[in-house]
């Protein structure tokens, strides 16, 4: 489990038969070993070897297909985060790593000291997001400030856009999305109730 506050920027370096390969920084690889956990834009991968200031992870054909970590190309910026322990502070909301779909950039604004993105979603994701509520962008956790049919925007405070990958998004560039878990188990739970009908 992680919480969508990312603690480091790494890069994508390429594909090998080992997996895929990224450079992190030698702080972070002091905490990483054979078997660790880790969320890379947002997508929970398992270390299969560390190396240097080099980690390998296997990526599934599913996971390729639900995320945009094929598209990703050597030397672009990733966000990494560890996963939460019992003694990390849960600053952002509950982010599993499991991505529910791909997003796409659409609008990047000024606004004061902030920017504001507009992503669009897709339409099934559309019942899991609500003004004010959380979603995960490439992982980072962010509040929802408005919502439209097929998109939402989201503020991004002066820290955020500069310690995340954030500040090398472009119009086009596509984003991973994964919507609160709370708000899929309550659907869930309401819909075996009776209450909501699709």
């Amino acid at each position: 489990m992680f919480s969508g506050i990312i603690t480091h920027l790494g890069t994508f370096v390429k594909r090998t038969p080992e997996g895929f390969v990224f450079a992190i920084p030698l702080k972070l690889m002091k905490q990483i070993s054979e078997g660790t956990s880790i969320a890379i834009n947002g997508v929970c991968l398992t270390v299969n070897k560390a190396k240097n200031n080099t980690i390998y992870a296997d990526v599934m054909p599913e996971t390729l297909k639900a995320t945009v970590l094929g598209n990703l190309q050597p030397n672009t910026l990733v966000n990494l985060e560890l996963p939460v322990t019992m003694n990390t502070f849960l600053s952002g909301h509950i982010v599993q790593g499991h991505v529910d779909g791909v997003g796409i950039i659409k609008e990047i604004k000024n606004k004061k000291n902030s920017k504001i993105l507009l992503v669009k979603h897709p339409a099934r994701l559309s019942k899991f997001i609500v003004e004010k509520g959380s979603v995960a962008v490439n992982g980072i956790s962010l509040t929802i400030v408005q919502t439209k049919k097929d998109s939402f925007t989201v503020a991004i405070t002066p820290y955020t856009f500069r310690a995340t990958m954030l500040h090398a998004v472009k119009i086009g560039s596509f984003v991973n999305l994964e919507v609160d878990i709370l708000a899929k188990y309550t659907r869930k739970l309401l819909k075996g109730k009776g209450h909501e009908k699709n």
